[in-house]
């Protein structure tokens, strides 16, 4: 059986790449591409593919994890393959959240590819092996985790914003703002701002 594949990346360099590896098989052909969240639903909905391949960065600032949800919302909704440079904690969570099935990186091996869309076709997970460790180690962590609130807390203040500026992008109050400094730096062990920064690019639960 050939499976239908729609190509969702905002470089067409890279679509390009990836639509002559997976077509130099028997077993792949490429029916639709998309460079961002809109373009991508509306190639599934023409082209009804087995297995969507997502980037999570696309040139419309909604994201493959945008992209993904809507894919997935849709009816008989194919399986979606992430297919990223990204391998943050919350990148990866997100994105399963979301609805993907599987969560490769762009410097997989073609076997690796190959195999990934056949597992996510046939209902199974699809996991880059730097990607399954996180899994693993936030499972295994004795750590209180941190929220989606307090993650989104940290890509901004990787940002530089100040608190002020925080409490204006959350629509929040400045006390409330402080009181999720106060949980982040607790969990991560740290005391600054700088220093919860650093500690979760290091444990990878926002991107470098």
């Amino acid at each position: 059986m050939t499976l239908r594949i729609v190509l969702v990346d905002d470089h067409p360099v890279v679509r390009a790449g990836v639509r002559a590896l997976l077509e130099s098989t028997d077993d792949l052909v490429v029916v639709g591409e998309a460079s961002n969240a809109a373009d991508a639903v509306r190639a599934v909905e023409a082209e009804r593919p087995d297995v969507v391949l997502m980037d999570l960065s696309l040139g419309d600032g909604e994201g493959g994890i945008v992209a993904t949800g809507r894919i997935r919302a849709l009816p008989d909704s194919p399986a979606v393959l992430v297919l990223t440079t990204y391998d943050s904690e919350s990148d990866i969570l997100r994105a399963l959240d979301a609805g993907a099935a599987g969560y490769l990186l762009k410097d997989a091996p073609p076997d690796q590819l190959f195999a990934g869309i056949q597992a996510v076709f046939r209902g199974e997970p699809a996991l880059a092996p730097s990607v399954a460790a996180v899994l693993m180690r936030r499972a295994a962590s004795p750590e209180p985790r941190m929220t989606e609130r307090e993650v989104e807390v940290l890509e901004l203040l990787a940002d530089g914003l100040g608190n002020r500026e925080l409490a204006k992008a959350l629509f929040v109050s400045e006390a409330t703002v402080k009181s999720h400094l106060s949980h982040i730096y607790g969990k991560l062990g740290v005391d600054t701002r700088a220093g919860a920064v650093a500690a979760a690019i290091e444990q990878r639960i926002i991107r470098r």
